[in-house]
């Protein structure tokens, strides 16, 4: 996978090219390179850690949508076992932008449901960008069902800028779809875990949001809007992204202040995009935990906190 490197990444970027090249002139001449190379991994460590504890939420933002990010297949892959995908609403078509399915965390099966965003131009357009249609939604609704019937608990994964906004989706009833996810999720007689893992975004997001515990990874966001169409419908100006980003209050630490998540998930030094397979093993970790926890509980008893935990939510007069 070709590295990219954000804005705000590149002095991080030209340090890491120093190391591949004196790498590639080690191997050539025969020299031992060893203790350079300690010494700009060491300087490497100390600027991510200054660049990110002092992330913008805009530049979070940015994090969260970062092309090599893992998705919803990639910790489908590191984390779980025995992964079935379900495809298909039995109404329309499958929709390739939520995936799902049954799998094994250890030896606990579960219905596994996510948004999937593609990597190559041609996947991109498959997938839709992570932008599901009505019939994407109703898939995930079917697999609500299934994993009640069969009292599986459902652990989602939300990275999608929204729901897609096309003519054909609002034909098919894109608005009903993410009401019937919504209502029916509050029902589901089985534990639920939500974790945003990229890019949280509007109803798109919120379809597979209602959920007994919701997670967030360290460097994801969760919002109504994304900055850049907020700052486009109210100030009618790209530059004030910046500021809306902050207004919108986006990031996970946010969200955790205002109650909305749960619990935040740390990623590997300078994001998930740097080890999958670390950002996997964190994730796997905390999902047991929370997924132990709520196995404890009787249907009732679920029911009720996640009633309770969106009735909490907000401020009133």
């Amino acid at each position: 996978m070709t590295t990219y490197y954000l804005e705000f990444e590149q002095p991080i970027a030209e340090l890491e090219r120093k190391i591949a090249e004196l790498k590639q002139a080690s191997t050539l001449k025969n020299v031992n390179i060893t203790t350079e190379v300690d010494k700009i991994e060491t300087k490497i460590k100390k600027m991510q850690m200054d660049i990110y504890t002092k992330l913008s939420p805009m530049q979070r933002v940015q994090l969260s949508r970062h092309v090599s990010r893992p998705y919803t297949l990639d910790y489908i892959k590191n984390m779980f076992s025995d992964f079935y995908e379900l495809c298909g609403d039995r109404k329309f078509k499958n929709d390739p932008a939520i995936v799902g399915g049954l799998a094994k965390l250890n030896n606990d099966t579960v219905v596994v449901i996510g948004n999937q965003k593609g990597r190559s131009t041609s996947e991109k357009l498959l997938r839709n960008f992570g932008m599901a249609h009505p019939e994407g939604y109703r898939k995930a609704y079917r697999l609500y069902e299934l994993a009640e019937r069969f009292r599986k608990p459902i652990i989602t994964f939300i990275d999608t800028p929204g729901a897609y906004p096309g003519i054909a989706s609002e034909e098919r009833g894109i608005a009903a779809s993410i009401a019937e996810n919504l209502q029916r999720m509050m029902e589901l007689k089985v534990p639920v875990i939500a974790v945003v893992i990229g890019e949280g975004g509007s109803g798109g997001a919120l379809a597979l949001g209602v959920s007994n515990k919701v997670l967030m990874l360290e460097y994801s966001t969760y919002s109504v809007i994304s900055p850049e169409a907020c700052s486009s419908i109210l100030f009618k100006d790209s530059s004030k992204t910046d500021d809306v980003a902050r207004a919108l209050k986006v990031t996970a630490r946010d969200m955790l202040d205002f109650g909305i998540v749960d619990d935040i998930i740390a990623e590997p030094e300078g994001g998930a995009h740097k080890d999958h397979l670390e950002a996997a093993a964190l994730l796997k970790r905390s999902l047991i935990k929370h997924l132990d926890d709520l196995n404890k509980l009787s249907v009732t008893e679920l029911l009720d906190n996640r009633y309770e935990k969106f009735r909490k939510i907000g401020s009133f007069k």
